[in-house]
């Protein structure tokens, strides 16, 4: 029986994939796995039973990544899960960002009460929020995973044209794109040359504050920059003064903070990006398939910390090492391994930054003296027989 703690609420539709050999509790001392959403795990002391954590969401920013990998946990998320829904707030806001549909409604609810003579105040009112069309407009994309790719192809059915910019772009996401999306290798022509910028890269120490007022001075004179990413990549002292000037219309984005609140030119959504029953359950459902994987079997998929590997068994007794990802490791691991007697009949290693995972299978099952010198080497992290 495997324990799964959950920090969160976590959608129902776990309940479809996880078996009675899983259990799903709010409380336990010494669980096998962590799923959570927003809970922020900083300061949480992660018990040292845990194999693994899965946030059923995209960013992992409230879990403590470094800690995690020191100590041999897998962290998973599920790219990809709450794409669609994602997309389709990215619309809306590109919508509201062309056209002053959101300035409009909060004036027309100022006419309560005004009776038979709404429609004619309407009438008059409304040229205050004329705005533009996107048909026919510039979309810059910066960052082309599975959020923007899905942003720029539903652009290009509106009848814009897109420019793409992600110097990263894996090959699923790459086949997945529009072949009418141009793609930019300089993110400064992105900027320059286009109506609209909508973000959908990660938070990172290269990606903050990417909107600053460099960037901004680039732009078109009346352009608007969406951001459904995280709310860090924009610079909102260069965001405010531009708006301020005009050399931007509109600031759209899905992070509310107290200086961009009242702010015109701001539209703040408060973060409804993947705030769908569909896009919780796909999120939940894929990230407790990755769990069960790994722990069932040790492979990993979508870590956001250790290199993928998905490995067939072939043996009677699966080991995996996590260690970290220097020379000689491999062959002190095998060495003792068949010093002890035993035959590998399966062997597959992983690295990923400063860490490595292996997996192997032997013939046999396994001793604990085996583990043991295995444990002894200095750059082992952690050990698991499966």
């Amino acid at each position: 029986m495997f324990n799964l703690l959950k920090l969160n609420e976590i959608s129902d539709a776990t309940n479809n994939v996880l078996t009675d050999n899983y259990n799903l509790t709010a409380q336990c001392d010494s669980p096998d796995a962590i799923v959570l959403r927003s809970y922020n795990m900083h300061e949480y002391d992660i018990p040292s039973s845990v194999l693994c954590v899965g946030r059923a969401g995209a960013g992992v920013n409230n879990i403590p990544i470094d800690k995690c990998s020191q100590n041999g946990i897998v962290v998973f998320n599920p790219p990809g899960a709450n794409a669609n829904a994602v997309k389709e707030l990215v619309i809306c806001g590109l919508l509201l960002a062309g056209r002053k549909v959101s300035q409009g409604i909060e004036w027309a609810t100022t006419l309560k009460g005004k009776g038979e003579d709404v429609a004619k105040l309407v009438e008059k009112g409304k040229n205050s929020f004329v705005g533009s069309e996107i048909y026919g407009k510039t979309l810059g994309i910066i960052g082309l995973g599975a959020i923007g790719a899905l942003v720029a192809n539903a652009a290009i059915g509106l009848g814009m044209k897109v420019i793409g910019y992600d110097p990263y772009i894996s090959i699923d996401a790459a086949w997945h794109l529009d072949n009418r999306v141009y793609k930019e290798t300089d993110i400064d022509e992105v900027f320059a040359n286009c109506d609209f910028i909508s973000l959908h890269v990660p938070l990172n120490a290269s990606t903050k504050h990417i909107v600053n007022t460099h960037t901004i001075s680039l732009m078109k004179k009346g352009s608007a920059i969406l951001n459904f990413a995280r709310g860090e990549l924009a610079d909102n002292n260069a965001v405010i003064n531009a708006l301020s000037s005009e050399n931007l219309s509109r600031y759209v984005t899905d992070f509310p903070c107290d200086e961009l609140l009242g702010v015109d030119g701001v539209i703040c959504i408060p973060h409804l990006g993947a705030s769908t029953p569909e896009a919780e359950d796909n999120c939940a459902v894929m990230v407790t398939k990755q769990i069960i994987d790994y722990l069932e079997n040790g492979n990993i998929t979508n870590s956001v910390n250790f290199p993928s590997c998905v490995v067939p068994r072939l043996g009677e007794t699966r080991i995996t090492v996590f260690h970290k990802n220097v020379k000689n490791v491999l062959s002190a691991i095998t060495s003792i391994i068949s010093s002890n007697g035993h035959n590998i009949s399966n062997m597959v290693s992983q690295s990923k930054g400063d860490y490595a995972y292996l997996v192997l299978d032997i013939d046999e099952k396994c001793t604990q003296n085996i583990l043991d010198e295995i444990l002894k080497l200095d750059t082992v992290l952690r050990i698991r027989v499966i």
